[in-house]
């Protein structure tokens, strides 16, 4: 009887623990998403809390009443990443580090993962510019796919741009 209720008890931990287990990557962007633009579009300021869409080969981002279009055929790379920030921040962060020996330094701990987005790409005049967001996890590589899909250029991982090399050696004595 006790190996029947050990299975049992097995059983509905392993399905809790399925449940449990959040499936980042399996999250699918439909519609507009909530991302914070850090900097980088023209006319839209720095932190800026908003929503951001492919469609129509264009990457849109809308903050209140003001929105930003980067054509997708003009953006030259598209890079993902994965990064955290701090859990508890603000007001309450700043005013935790008062307490006494060190103990508001335990909330700074305390992180949230999220994902990062970044765009090189060139306006109508050829000018070079960046634009930086940060977005829930699981979101920004499918943001990239969606661009390239749509015609934004990418590099490869692991594969970098070629570094223009002088012609003479900097170990070598010139006379």
């Amino acid at each position: 009887m006790t190996s029947r209720s050990t299975t049992v008890l097995v059983g509905v931990a392993w399905l809790l623990a399925g449940l449990a287990i959040p499936v980042a990557n399996a999250q699918q962007v439909s519609g507009p998403l909530k991302v914070v633009q850090l900097t980088g579009l023209v006319g839209v300021k720095d932190k800026a809390k908003g929503t951001l869409d492919v469609e129509n080969g264009q990457l849109h981002f809308v903050h209140g009443k003001t929105s930003s279009d980067v054509n997708a055929s003009s953006i030259q790379d598209v890079v993902t990443g994965a990064d955290s920030q701090r859990a508890v921040g603000g007001t309450i962060g700043i005013m935790s580090m008062a307490a006494p020996y060190g103990g508001g330094r335990v909330l700074s701990l305390f992180r949230t993962k999220i994902d990062t987005l970044t765009v090189q790409y060139r306006d109508a005049d050829g000018g070079l510019h960046g634009a930086i967001f940060t977005m829930p996890v699981g979101t920004a590589e499918t943001i990239k796919k969606e661009l390239v899909a749509q015609g934004a250029h990418t590099t490869p991982p692991g594969e970098l741009t070629p570094v223009a090399t002088s012609s003479t050696s900097p170990n070598k004595e010139q006379k």
